[in-house]
């Protein structure tokens, strides 16, 4: 599950105005560039969890020449999947981006985010556009075949409805109710197919899913109460709740957790121990912990962060 291929914008107009509100309460922010290269480099250590880090020399002689020469982690990322990594203004921030922060300072280097579409991240790790690539990418088989990942969040799927939940809605009971999600996502090419041919094969009908370009878009139209529920990762379904205020709950329990990976180069299995061993020292000195914090995702931490698990 949550594979994270390929999504489509999140910041829709109908939702802009509710992140904006919430957008003061989260902390840690770098500068963004477009995908050319071309913005000048954020300093690490920019957001609260980073501010406290100090350098590892060993882990910093582990990196690449190139980016122990310029002092910069070039950082792929598709800011656009709050709270793990949204725009403020022209400012990338999110909880993806507080745990690179906390990274990059441990590694002695400034992240520089530069902003891509989601499906083009990998390939540009690859093609070596970035150094690094942190875009809540779920960790699969396919992805490993291609490049190296490094655990440090585990995440699920979750169901969010109205407050008060007024039609009584069953995650697991859902047939013939409308349902919002957002493109691309596996709630949307996975989880809800099946779940639908389980309600054709009992002779039910069939959920209705309603899909959205915008994760924003698919949270407005249940607030709008175009839709009974929504479908998305449990970061994002929780953030959805905090943004509307009181408008929205969350239904049922996190199911088919699995874990994100920061994106290393598949020739480049130093830098990837690197990364690993930069997530473990941050984790023993209260960085990574603070980083979660401040996007009041505390319930996705691990404890260990390998490299191709």
């Amino acid at each position: 599950m949550l594979l994270r291929t390929p999504r489509r914008s999140v910041l829709g107009a109908a939702g802009t105005l509710a992140l904006g509100a919430l957008a003061l309460a989260g902390c840690g922010s770098d500068s963004l560039s477009t995908g050319s290269g071309s913005a000048s480099p954020s300093a690490s250590g920019s957001s609260a969890a980073a501010s406290a880090v100090s350098a590892d020399a060993a882990l910093t002689a582990m990196l690449p020449q190139s980016v122990r020469d310029s002092g910069v982690l070039r950082v792929g990322t598709n800011a656009e999947y709050a709270p793990n990594e949204f725009l403020r203004g022209t400012e990338v921030v999110g909880m993806d981006v507080d745990v690179m922060d906390a990274v990059a300072a441990k590694l002695g280097v400034r992240a520089q985010y530069e902003n891509a579409s989601f499906d083009s991240l990998i390939t540009g790790v690859s093609a070596n556009r970035y150094d690094v690539a942190i875009s809540s990418f779920t960790i699969n088989d396919e992805r490993k075949q291609q490049v190296n990942m490094v655990q440090y969040f585990n995440a699920g799927t979750q169901w969010v409805v109205r407050a008060g939940n007024p039609e009584g809605l069953d995650p697991e009971n859902a047939c013939g109710q409308q349902v919002s999600v957002q493109t691309g996502t596996t709630q949307e090419q996975d989880d809800l197919p099946a779940r639908q041919q389980a309600c054709r094969d009992a002779g039910r009908p069939e959920i209705q899913v309603l899909t959205f370009d915008s994760q924003e878009d698919a949270t407005a139209a249940l607030v709008q109460g175009r839709v009974q529920a929504m479908l998305a990762d449990s970061p994002i379904a929780a953030y959805a709740v905090q943004q509307t205020g009181d408008q929205l709950e969350l239904a049922g329990e996190i199911y088919d957790a699995a874990p994100y990976g920061v994106v290393v180069p598949k020739d480049q299995p130093q830098t990837a121990e690197a990364v690993s061993q930069a997530l473990a020292a941050v984790a023993e000195e209260g960085a990574y912990e603070a980083a979660l914090a401040n996007w009041g995702a505390q319930d996705g931490a691990v404890t260990d962060f390998p490299v191709n698990p």
